[in-house]
């Protein structure tokens, strides 16, 4: 499976592990499909009153769409069909708590979960960056989600930069992307500890604040994601031009970290 759920009884906490270390645990079809389930499952499932996502492997969180996963688009620029709109537990409709746990890098689509997480705990070996306009490709509900977490100016400096410059953990932190920094190895761990102590509390005052917490920006988000297929359908280039970028440029290093 792409996805591991592991329950503790005791605790009330589910860890959800994205499963595909040898990917980056990059998200294909099936692994979407999977993530919504999850989530879906979590609303019904009273032992659960609390969550971590996470990354296999310890080399990334996540990497984003699978570039191997086929995706078929219509010929509209009124529409986009994008899997991971449907990845996160408030695109289905889970109000219990969700923190995620950062290792290695989380880049690109990744951020369609963090944004859609409580708050973030990562490793201070993490690193944070958005590749897409390096490969010709509009970085439109990655910025959205995380201009909900870091200031306008950091947003558009991670989106802009690409695959130039990643945040470190420490940065990250610094402008409130992150909410707490562990050794490495450690954010899985911090984050199980701190979703026991939110799952101790009684869970229906903990999902209404997690539901006034997302209200304050829901509005604001939503207006923005609607213009968002619009952007991505006229901005991106055709995907063999992307092929040919992200081929030409595999391997490359160079980037700064800041």
């Amino acid at each position: 499976m792409s996805i591991r759920v592991e329950k503790d009884s005791a605790t009330g906490v589910a860890l959800v592990t994205l499963d595909r270390p040898a990917r980056h645990n990059a998200i294909d079809l099936e692994t979407a499909a999977a993530l919504g389930e999850v989530w879906r499952d979590f609303r019904h499932d009273a032992s659960v009153r609390a969550a971590v996502v996470t990354g296999a492997g310890g080399q990334a969180f996540c990497t984003g769409i699978d570039r191997s996963a086929d995706v078929p688009q219509p010929q509209s620029p009124y529409s986009v069909d994008d899997p991971l709109l449907t990845v996160g537990p408030k695109a289905n409709d889970l109000w219990k708590p969700v923190i995620a746990a950062v290792e290695g890098m989380a880049c690109g689509g990744a951020f369609y979960l963090l944004g859609e997480s409580d708050f973030v705990i990562a490793s201070d070996e993490a690193t944070f960056f958005d590749p897409h306009t390096t490969y010709g490709m509009v970085s439109a509900y990655e910025t959205v989600f995380m201009a909900q977490r870091m200031p306008a100016g950091e947003v558009a400096r991670t989106a802009l930069m690409g695959t130039a410059e990643r945040l470190t953990a420490r940065r990250a932190y610094e402008i409130g992307l992150v909410s707490e920094l562990t050794g490495p190895g450690g954010a899985a761990t911090a984050a199980l500890r701190a979703a026991a102590v939110v799952a101790s509390h009684p869970t229906d005052a903990v999902q209404g604040t997690v539901r006034a917490v997302w209200s304050a920006t829901e509005a604001s988000r939503t207006q923005a994601l609607a213009l968002a297929p619009h952007l991505v359908a006229l901005g991106n280039l055709p995907p063999e031009r992307q092929a040919e970028l992200f081929t030409s440029r595999r391997g490359r290093g160079g980037f700064r970290l800041r």
